[in-house]
């Protein structure tokens, strides 16, 4: 069974300038960034389709992303994948002091169990004396700061939102929520009525910030949520087209009306399967 150093050098391989892949000899930290992505979100999906025979394969795929980040660094002199593994060792052991008291990866102390509030707070604080040892200039620290930009934009709307609560800058509760959400449709009605598209954009983005902001209050992932509308919408859209081909009708030449009285069919068969 191959072990680690197998694909450490077959990543070396593959970048060697002379006998290397030529795909993979013109590709750079930016290029490959797409593809980290992708094997990431191929990741959750396997999970979330409980996948587990292909799970293996898409998490090599994943780590596959990070050897090649090494590669790159390793090529310029920066680091190479031991200090990647020293990293994340040594930040782990240092945010979970209730399990490493004294730094000591190997060390078994008998220590008193922490309650999971008391471990959060700890966590949180941790994080923040780690932001404020990056900064050139701790005063000028934001509590926004290393929020990536690339994430999803409702995974970073809500993390945002987040780290704003930590001091106070939040909803007290979900309800008031709601009614943001109503004044925010009526700015967005407003901005229809104009056709404003720079408005529309703007005024939708609004409505979209305050769901995330709803959905953080009621507890529920935005990114969850909406992958789960996503596959209802999928899955009863699907049964429509069942529904047509079996009839030998074309879907584009149906009109609204019937494809809605199938929608709620969809709907309908669905509830009385989760009865049944």
């Amino acid at each position: 069974m191959y072990q680690l150093d197998d694909l450490l050098h077959l990543m070396a391989r593959l970048r060697d300038p002379q006998r290397g892949c030529p795909w993979d000899l013109q590709q750079d930290f930016r290029s490959i960034v797409p593809h980290t992505l992708e094997e990431a979100y191929e990741v959750a999906d396997a999970i979330e389709r409980g996948d587990f025979a292909h799970l293996p394969g898409e998490l090599g795929d994943l780590l596959f992303q990070v050897v090649y980040y090494c590669q790159l660094a390793g090529e310029e002199g920066r680091f190479g994948f031991a200090e990647v593994v020293d990293a994340i060792t040594r930040k782990l052991v240092r945010r979970h002091p209730h399990v490493f008291p004294d730094g000591d990866l190997y060390g078994s102390p008998d220590l008193p169990r922490l309650d999971e509030v008391a471990i959060k707070e700890r966590w949180e604080q941790i994080k923040a004396e780690e932001r404020a040892e990056k900064a050139a200039a701790p005063e000028q620290l934001s509590l926004l700061d290393d929020v990536p930009t690339v994430l999803p934009a409702l995974s970073r709307a809500a993390k945002l939102q987040k780290r704003a609560a930590r001091v106070g800058f939040d909803w007290p509760e979900a309800l008031p929520i709601l009614d943001k959400l109503r004044e925010e449709q009526d700015e967005l009605l407003e901005a229809m009525s104009t056709g404003d598209e720079a408005a529309l954009k703007e005024e939708l983005g609004d409505l979209l910030f305050t769901v995330v902001n709803l959905a953080r209050h009621l507890d529920v992932n935005p990114e969850d949520a909406l992958r789960a509308a996503n596959q209802k919408f999928e899955r009863r859209f699907r049964f429509i087209e069942q529904a047509l081909r079996e009839a030998g009708r074309p879907i584009e030449n149906c009109p609204l009306a019937e494809l809605d009285a199938l929608w709620g069919e969809a709907k309908k068969a669905e509830k009385d399967a989760s009865c049944g």
